[in-house]
């Protein structure tokens, strides 16, 4: 069975060959039409793959993150070995940036996400396996390398899907991921309580994972870039595309203000609001919910108002809610600006992404490598620079320091096309 597929600004769709081992069982008869003529109920299919996609790669870093502390007691770790040996993931991460878009457009984003999700859950329950530090740090690696090939390609096919919808459900993809993340610590939880060891756990997360892939790939979008020829005498490395690099710097920044929500809410809850107990984890989850939220409501606002418009309303968000947190350092108002910073994060990376894969002059998936290579960086840098600067002038300092970054994402938001 083939694919008759279409052309779409750049992109080259190809006739691809069905695979899909189900499709044995499947009615006879059905007819395969081109994407542009596709009913309304297989674009829908299309699109509930992707997500599937999306919610099984949240599921599997959600699944890992769940049991740090179990891997860092049943390897006798300090803080610092730890410390060091998570260091290993971005480091995997990092080393494939350069390679994983031009892997995504030679071989087509949907072979690569198949691959690559298959091999990170794999990757995942090698984790649960290692007894010695070598060992998490070899793993932990390897599970960075096919993390960042997960992510590029879904990230691709994320962009084609937009194009066949012809609006924008990209931040809906990315609420998925969220959405998975509560999902993986539900499930953290009920493990924990179960007294299954993180191997055993991992395992079953990645049979979950599988099955998931088995029953989605086959709805994939069939896509692969135009390889344009190099001219003779252009650099190995060239200079990239400016609005790419603003997309960037843009990530950048909404990207280091989440990832300094994830690892110092509830140390900021703990240490500067004094949240009494079980309350510490307030601001964590009430930036994680509305998020999630966001995410999953932005497209709509997207679509109505515009990219610019929402763009600049989030970073609006962002610095106000941090400005708020510091200037108000007590329960209810610290815990209404997470909610608020929450939502300024939640469509700010998905829109940077789309505008990425839309760029007329770049393949998609080298695009996304270009503009999520920069965007990671403030997401691995932004935690640790807070450790620091708070270490100096305060945890509040450091809080206010990242809220200017909020204000910086409005004015760079007019740098870049974003129709």
């Amino acid at each position: 069975m083939l694919f008759s597929i279409f052309d779409v600004s750049n992109l080259k769709f190809i006739p691809v060959i069905d695979f899909n081992p189900l499709s044995l069982f499947q009615t006879k008869g059905k007819i395969k039409k081109v994407y542009r003529e596709a009913k309304a109920s297989y674009l829908k299919r299309i699109r509930i793959a992707v997500g599937m996609f999306y919610f099984g790669m949240g599921l599997s870093f959600a699944t890992w993150a769940s049991r740090i502390p179990d891997i860092k007691t049943a390897l006798h770790l300090t803080e610092g070995d730890l410390g060091s040996i998570l260091f290993a993931l971005p480091v995997g991460q990092l080393i494939i940036m350069p390679f994983s878009g031009k892997m995504v457009t030679k071989f087509g984003s949907h072979r690569v996400l198949i691959v690559s999700l298959i091999m990170y859950v794999l990757s995942l329950v090698s984790i649960g396996l290692a007894t010695t530090v070598l060992q998490l740090s070899t793993t932990l690696f390897i599970f960075g390398v096919f993390g960042n090939l997960s992510n590029i390609a879904v990230n691709t096919q994320g962009v084609y899907t937009e194009v066949l919808f012809r609006k924008n459900i990209m931040s809906s993809f990315h609420g998925m991921w969220s959405f998975a993340g509560f999902t993986g610590a539900l499930v953290g939880l009920g493990m924990l309580a179960l007294h299954l060891s993180p191997y055993n756990h991992f395992l079953i997360v990645a049979g979950i994972v599988v099955l998931m892939v088995v029953f989605n790939f086959n709805f994939l979008v069939k896509a692969k870039e135009k390889i344009k020829a190099k001219p003779q005498g252009k650099k190995l490395f060239a200079k990239p595309d400016s609005t790419l690099i603003w997309l960037g710097v843009i990530g950048f920044c909404s990207m280091a203000s989440e990832g300094v929500m994830f690892d110092w809410s509830g140390v900021y809850f703990k240490d500067i609001v004094k949240a009494p107990g079980p309350l510490v984890i307030l601001g964590y989850t009430s930036f994680m919910i509305m998020m999630a939220s966001g995410r999953f409501v932005g497209d709509r606002f997207i679509n109505k108002f515009g990219r610019e418009r929402i763009m600049q309303i989030s970073a609006v968000m962002i610095s106000v809610g941090l400005f708020t947190a510091v200037l108000l350092p007590y329960l209810i108002p610290c815990t209404l600006a997470f909610m608020l910073v929450g939502l300024g994060v939640a469509t700010i990376v998905p829109t940077v992404y789309s505008l990425a894969g839309k760029n007329p002059t770049v393949p998609p998936g080298e695009a996304l490598t270009i503009v999520s290579s920069i965007s990671f960086l403030g997401f691995l840098m932004g935690p640790p620079v807070i450790g620091h600067i708070a270490e100096t002038f305060g945890l509040q300092f450091s809080f206010a320091f990242i809220g200017i970054f909020g204000v910086l994402i409005t004015f760079m938001v007019n740098k870049v096309k974003t129709v």
